[in-house]
């Protein structure tokens, strides 16, 4: 039973550490803002690294979800005649909702597990320590830059994803299914609110942006460097960045769409 106990105190203990060591990163990346002169080429580089990598299978994967959204939403409408509301039905789904939390699903995915495996090779080959052999803070030359590009890009990106989402779903309503082009822009147009839905919806893609980014940033850092460790930090980056990012999302929705 005493040994019960330990072990249970010990991984207690162990678990708030590594959130102070995180937390500890995390405000090392904030504070360590890339200067205009040196961090610029570093952070363009990790803009295209983490954004423009990432751009295939966001719109590939919202394509195919606004037409999936389309067809399931149309069956349902139409049985209460009101087929014309399919615009709004989409745009809400995923301004709202869909958007935000798919895209940072996907982004933990590719690029969350990506910064995980980087990080910590550059840490099993002693890269890390290298830097700081010569006087060079890794937050700063490392963390930074790749924490400033996943925060600018997610939320782009889940805009790309929600705007290719919503072609797919006018491709499947409007040209396949027969809803009227007009009703299903106008009534879009007049049913979404920027404030109430866009912008929300932008916040909730930058509250998941530092949510992945951070864990990501964190596993690498701090794995074991070895194969196996690395293979076990990028597993649990995509694991607890999911699982972070459902949770936030039920928060966040609580707290705007409920009030």
């Amino acid at each position: 039973m005493f040994d019960l106990f330990q072990k249970l105190g010990h991984k207690t203990l162990g678990r708030f550490a590594a959130l102070g060591r995180s937390t500890q990163m995390l405000i090392g990346a904030l504070w360590n803002l890339p200067n205009f002169r040196k961090g610029t080429p570093l952070l363009i580089r990790q803009l295209y690294m983490v954004g423009s990598q990432s751009l295939l299978i966001i719109m590939v994967s919202g394509l195919f979800i606004g037409m999936v959204l389309a067809l399931q939403g149309y069956t349902v409408l139409v049985g209460y005649g009101a087929e014309d509301s399919l615009g709004p039905l989409v745009a809400l789904s995923l301004l709202r909702e869909l958007g935000p939390v798919v895209t940072a699903l996907l982004f933990a995915g590719r690029a969350g597990s990506a910064l995980t495996a980087e990080i910590g090779l550059m840490k099993a080959t002693e890269q890390l320590s290298s830097l700081e052999m010569m006087a060079i803070d890794p937050l700063k030359r490392i963390i930074a830059p790749r924490f400033w590009a996943g925060f600018i890009s997610m939320p782009l990106l889940a805009l790309i994803f929600s705007a290719v989402a919503i072609i797919g779903a006018h491709l499947v309503g409007v040209d396949w299914l027969g809803v009227d082009t007009g009703s299903f822009w106008s009534i879009m147009q007049s049913q979404v609110s920027f404030q109430q839905d866009i912008l929300n919806g932008m916040i909730k893609s930058f509250v998941f942006a530092i949510v992945v980014t951070w864990i990501a940033l964190y596993k690498g850092y701090d794995c074991v460097p070895t194969s196996e460790g690395i293979s076990k930090a990028t597993t649990e980056t995509v694991v607890h960045s999911s699982l972070a990012v459902l949770g936030f999302d039920f928060i966040l929705t609580a707290v705007m769409f409920t009030s």
